[in-house]
């Protein structure tokens, strides 16, 4: 192997990851969201038909191991003929071909589309995963949005009211002119950040329709409140991660499909055999077809003598291909590894963050109260109580997009971890997959 795999990961939890792992955020409109976009999001519906051409081509390739039999029956007019009158002559012709597979490259070559056919299937449960971690994403992100809307209206009203007082104690000559723009202009910005927030839920609203298979449009109220963080779940060893994530089993799948082309392009460079059998009924009419027969067996063997290098170069070829493949698959590995680590690293940081970011919240608020006091008293300029405003504001919204944070770090750590799960699209069609 190109790499050398981790004995254990950084960080594990106790919880066991489901397969259907955003039942864990206890959402029953995530739950709702999930299984429609499972049912119509187009890209998977079209991940699906493609497992349905690789089974086809799974067919086509099979086919090779049964004789080929055809029945032709041709009518015409030719010149006199030995024991033949000329003029309308019929004949019906039976044919059958088979090539005996002598060096295993039809095998080859039938267990290398199976092997694709597994590939193709698992890239369907990747994508299943991937979209079901999409539309959770996209959910909470309305949902963090509807909290930063509010926050600004919040916000917006504080700001209102601390106006009103500047304006009354400007009238009766207590404070500056500037006081009052300050304030107004820090309106404004609030403002311009309400319109940002408006034009992000359009924006994660439309994505969340065509994750769902629909037009873009407008969804219904979406609640202000992020769920909580649920516990650790447990990374297992990671080598169980190579047979439990769908795109490793995808990479090895197409791994496997390589070698078996490999074969098949050495077995290429030997002789074939091909055997076949010919019946045929000929006569002026149709009535007297019986009455002439004719039957033939024959064999024919085809080595190859001179291609010009042709067969070694897809020989070699395929290998490289091959190689190409066992790189891909070692490097599909390691970033799953790199996945998991990276997520365990940002979610701990995360937590951190969000402690120092709701302890800045904590002192902006008692330093905003002292000092609008100490305002109103006359003892402390409005800059002081302005810039603290602002900050205590910016730290609000900002300790918000950072749980949001957490939740997406967690939600990339479910899908690094996740197996496949069957959708009813499986479930429906009785899709089985075995191991070759």
């Amino acid at each position: 192997m190109p790499y050398e795999p981790k004995q254990e990961f950084s960080l594990a939890g106790e919880t066991a990851v489901p397969d259907r792992w955003w039942l864990t955020f206890n959402d029953p409109t995530l739950n709702i969201l999930v299984d429609s976009a499972l049912e119509a999001n187009l890209p998977l519906k079209i991940a699906w038909y493609q497992v349905d051409e690789a089974r086809a081509v799974v067919e086509i390739a099979s086919s090779a191991r049964v004789p080929d039999l055809f029945l032709q029956l041709q009518s015409g007019v030719s010149r006199p003929e030995p024991d033949f009158a000329g003029g309308e002559n019929t004949q019906l012709r039976l044919g059958a071909s088979y090539e005996a597979d002598l060096w295993g490259r039809i095998r080859y070559s039938v267990h290398a589309e199976e092997y694709r056919f597994q590939a193709s299937y698992y890239d369907y449960k990747t994508a299943a995963v991937t979209l079901t971690s999409e539309v959770a994403l996209a959910w909470f992100r309305l949902k963090a949005n509807s909290i930063q809307l509010e926050l600004v209206d919040e916000q917006l009203e504080t700001n209102e009211q601390v106006l009103a007082l500047i304006r009354n104690r400007f009238a009766s000559g207590q404070v500056r002119g500037v006081d009052v723009l300050r304030q107004q202009q820090l309106i404004e910005n609030t403002m311009q950040q309400r319109i940002t927030l408006e034009l992000q839920r359009e924006l994660l609203e439309n994505q969340l329709s065509v994750l769902l298979g629909q037009p873009p449009g407008e969804m219904a109220t979406v609640p202000a409140q992020l769920p909580d963080l649920p516990p650790l779940p447990q990374t297992g060893v990671p080598l169980q991660l190579v047979n439990r994530r769908p795109d490793v089993q995808s990479s090895f799948y197409l791994l496997q499909a390589t070698d078996r082309e490999v074969a098949a392009a050495i077995s290429n460079k030997y002789p074939r055999l091909t055997l076949s059998l010919n019946a045929a009924l000929r006569s002026n009419d149709l009535i007297g077809l019986a009455q002439s027969q004719a039957i033939s067996i024959g064999s024919s063997l085809l080595a190859p003598l001179f291609y010009g290098g042709r067969l070694s170069a897809q020989v070699d070829q395929a290998e490289a291909i091959r190689q190409q493949q066992l790189n891909d698959y070692g490097q599909t590995v390691l970033i799953a590894f790199q996945e998991i680590e990276n997520a365990l690293v940002r979610e701990t940081k995360q937590v951190q963050q969000i402690e120092v970011i709701a302890k800045q919240v904590e002192l902006a608020e008692k330093t905003y109260g002292q000092l609008r006091i100490e305002y109103l008293n006359g003892f402390t300029p409005y800059l002081d109580v302005l810039v603290t405003l602002n900050q205590l504001q910016q730290l609000r919204r900002e300790l918000v997009n950072t749980r949001l944070g957490l939740l997406e770090i967690r939600i990339e750590l479910y899908r690094a971890l996740a197996g496949g799960f069957e959708t009813e699209r499986e479930v429906e069609s009785g899709e089985e997959t075995q191991e070759l």
